[in-house]
């Protein structure tokens, strides 16, 4: 596997503002189609390229809470005016964007193309129609007993990680703080209000024990990044940023008769990335690991091989998580305080480690940022587990 180190690289990324569709506070009101093609008028405008310079190359969609057209690719190429020569579509939930990165350089492995575009819009909170479809699972035997959609199920899972392992509410919160510190300096964040573990402590219950600002918050908003083989990419920026190495699980644990909900698919994937890109945890510059949730956060922290199992709450108490840490953790602010855009959440981890590596961050920016590890959950399953598991090592030019 180690031939596909370098292939390709991040030539381009770029991120909308975000929106809670406020408009009585001056927020705009936008469909996904507005934000897909706001995205990629930013990405042409950093790059230099123009619509034409992508034709014949490689295009991946997500999926979106809303529309929910079975076509849906089809639909947003036409509205951008694109013309690929390869179409993928993801529908992996908060690993959308790693799942089209991986797919991506796999064709570009191929020499099938030489671009590979990556979009991802969502806009969760100006849904027209009904509302998002779910799992059937959830419709005929969790919701009838009570159990409302992820916030239900992770609670659970949160509940036992801290009775196995001891953790505690300000564990969780130093998550939540960090990340809330972060975003005050990234201008691009939608909440900014400095945040003390004082206002953790007391945010409200949602699902016990899972309290408010331990959950993202959701946002209407845009990407787009652009792959490139490795030449390529040097034709189009000084900076570019290459996929040293991926791995990716799904439904671990298979056929058991009950899964462990506090450990992730990112253990299997992280060491499949670490041994393709030849590196181990301890190269790592800096950390984007998938926040919907503050104990997905602590999980993933110990399944990426920072610490042992069970660990993690000892690690953020007696470690630096900030951007100028031992481990900078989300250093603009995460989904829980810049915001989760829906189905293309996952994107904003991405983008935010490609800045970083670019020294493109600002007040924010990580010393020394060299190698960067991203990694993408999606999908909570019937027991609590996440479905898709993806990490993604990321450094400069190879």
């Amino acid at each position: 596997m180690s031939g596909f180190r370098g292939i390709a690289a991040i030539s381009g990324y770029a991120e909308t503002p975000f929106s809670r569709a406020r408009v009585d506070k001056g927020e705009p009101r936008l469909t996904a189609e507005e934000y897909y093609a706001w995205a990629l008028e930013l990405l042409l405008k950093q790059t230099g390229l123009e619509k034409k310079d992508l034709t014949g190359q490689g295009v991946g969609i997500i999926g979106s809470e809303w529309p929910h057209s079975e076509i849906w690719s089809a639909e947003a190429i036409q509205n951008l005016g694109l013309e690929p020569k390869l179409l993928v579509r993801a529908d992996h939930g908060g690993a959308n964007a790693a799942a089209l990165l991986v797919q991506g350089v796999l064709a570009i492995h191929a020499g099938y193309v030489e671009h590979f575009l990556m979009l991802g819009a969502d806009t969760p909170l100006s849904i027209t129609g009904p509302a998002s479809r779910t799992w059937r699972y959830d419709e005929n035997y969790l919701k009838p007993f009570g159990t409302m959609g992820p916030n239900s199920l992770i609670a659970m899972a949160m509940r036992r990680y801290m009775n196995d392992y001891g953790a505690k509410p300000e564990h969780f919160g130093t998550i939540s703080v960090v990340q809330r510190k972060h975003a005050t300096l990234n201008p691009n964040a939608y909440l900014k209000a400095p945040l003390t573990m004082e206002d953790y402590l007391n945010s409200r219950l949602i699902s016990d024990p899972l309290r408010l600002l331990d959950i993202c918050i959701w946002v209407n908003g845009g990407f787009a990044i652009l792959l490139s083989s490795a030449s390529a990419a040097k034709r189009i920026t000084d900076k570019p940023v290459s996929i040293l190495g991926f791995g990716e699980w799904h439904n671990p644990n298979a056929g058991q008769p009950a899964h462990d909900i506090t450990t992730t698919g990112v253990k299997i994937a992280a060491e499949q990335a670490y041994k393709m890109a030849g590196i181990t945890q301890r190269d790592v510059s800096l950390f984007q690991p998938y926040d919907d949730y503050t104990v997905a956060v602590l999980m993933q922290i110990e399944d990426a091989g920072f610490c042992k199992k069970g660990e993690a709450g000892r690690f953020v108490e007696e470690n630096d998580i900030s951007y100028q840490g031992q481990l900078p953790i989300n250093t603009g602010g995460g989904q829980l305080s810049a915001g989760q855009a829906g189905m293309a959440g996952g994107f904003l981890h991405f983008v935010e480690a490609a800045r970083q590596l670019r020294g493109e961050a600002g007040q924010r920016q990580v010393k020394d940022a060299r190698i960067g590890l991203v990694t993408s959950l999606g999908c909570v399953g019937f027991e609590g587990h996440f479905i898709n598991n993806y990490a993604v090592v990321l450094g400069g030019e190879v």
